[in-house]
C-alpha cells in the first residue's frame, strides 16, 4: 500500500452535507464504502438504492454518482468495484457496475456497466481497450 494511505480513516460522512473533503451523499444509510477509497471534492453520491464502493476505488473531483434518476424513474443499486477508478466530471447512472480494475475516463457518462480489467470513455462510455 502506498504511503498516501498509511494514516486513512474512514470518513465522517454527514447527511446532504459536504464532508470535510468537500464530497456529499444523499441517504448515506445505503452507501457502503470500502477501504482506502478516494473521492475527489464536489463529487455528489445519491446512495437512495443502493451505492457500493469497493476497496481501493478512486472517484475523481466533481463527479456524480446516482442509483436514481427522477428524469426517467430509473434506479438501481450502483457498484464500483474493488480498484477501479472513475475520472473527474463522469456521471454514474443507477443500476451501473464498473468492474474490478476498470478505468473510466474523465467526462464520461456511464450509463451501462463496464467489465472488470477495462478502459472506457465517452457519451455514453464505451469499453476501448481490455487490461491485461
Amino acid at each position: 500500500m502506498s504511503d498516501r494511505f498509511k494514516n486513512w480513516r474512514f470518513p465522517a460522512i454527514p447527511e446532504g452535507r459536504p464532508t470535510k473533503y468537500n464530497w456529499m451523499v444523499q441517504n448515506r444509510r445505503n452507501l457502503k464504502l470500502g477501504r482506502y477509497t478516494d473521492i475527489g471534492a464536489f463529487t455528489y453520491i445519491n446512495a437512495k438504492n443502493g451505492v457500493v464502493i469497493g476497496d481501493h476505488v478512486q472517484i475523481g473531483s466533481h463527479c456524480s454518482v446516482y442509483s436514481v434518476s427522477t428524469i426517467d424513474d430509473k434506479g438501481g443499486q450502483v457498484t464500483l468495484e474493488r480498484n477501479c477508478r472513475i475520472g473527474s466530471h463522469s456521471v454514474v447512472m443507477p443500476g451501473v457496475t464498473v468492474g474490478e480494475n476498470s478505468v473510466v475516463g474523465a467526462f464520461s457518462y456511464v450509463n451501462n456497466s463496464i467489465p472488470k480489467d477495462c478502459v472506457a470513455f465517452g457519451v455514453p462510455a464505451k469499453v476501448v481497450k481490455r487490461l491485461s
